[in-house]
């Protein structure tokens, strides 16, 4: 059973995520403040964190840079925080998801299901262009001979361009197969994602062709 650590401070608004996580098999920890989301997560080790971004003692943003200091456990970030630099702020500390204040509990338990299928990632092909070769079944990336830590997302992004590199991405592609639940993805989000993936992997063969998408060349 996946273990879920919920890090928010409106008890309402926890205890009715913890209620429905429950109910859908998955075992839910909950912390109200950000000091005592890392305690529990040093306790618990969870499989996931939803986290909230206006939390007392520790902001979430904070509490994320020092998860991502301590593993790659995928964040869910829950917030009532709707423009773009915020997201992008999130998307820099290698979130996994954003889901915003308020959110259909529906919608909420499938990006959920998602982000824990994308970690564990079942699949057995290995996918490969030039330098690097990602491994769909241990969800490693490898450049040469560096491993290259990836988000969900990015690791996500990345896969769609390697297993089809002749194709165009344009934005809407890429919305339609990644953001399936997500009807209101800026542009810089996309963006924000691929600029972490090329700097990462230290790569120039990602090109944005301006106004159409990107193309692997």
């Amino acid at each position: 059973m996946d273990t879920i650590l919920v890090i928010e401070d409106e008890k309402e608004i926890a205890e009715l995520i913890g209620v429905f996580l429950e109910q859908a098999g998955y075992r839910v920890a909950q912390a109200y403040d950000g000091l005592e989301g890392i305690r529990l997560y040093e306790k618990e080790h969870p499989d996931l964190v939803v986290l909230d971004v206006l939390l007392p003692k520790l902001d979430g943003f904070s509490v994320c840079r020092a998860l991502r200091q301590k593993s790659d456990v995928p964040v869910i970030m829950l917030t009532a925080l709707s423009d773009e630099e915020s997201q992008l702020k999130g998307y820099d500390l290698m979130i996994d998801e954003y889901v915003t204040k308020p959110f259909s509990i529906g919608v909420f338990l499938k990006k959920v299901e998602a982000v824990l299928r994308r970690h564990k990632n079942p699949r057995g092909n290995v996918l490969a262009y030039r330098e690097v070769r990602l491994d769909q079944a241990a969800h490693t990336v490898m450049s040469g001979e560096r491993e290259i830590y990836l988000t969900g997302k990015e690791f996500e992004i990345l896969e769609l361009f390697l297993s089809d590199p002749h194709r165009i991405m344009t934005k809407d592609y890429i919305l339609e197969k990644l953001w399936k639940y997500e009807y209101n993805c800026e542009d810089g989000v996309i963006y924000t994602h691929i600029k972490n993936i090329r700097k990462k992997l230290g790569v120039d063969w990602i090109k944005t062709l301006r106004g159409v998408g990107y193309k692997l060349v």
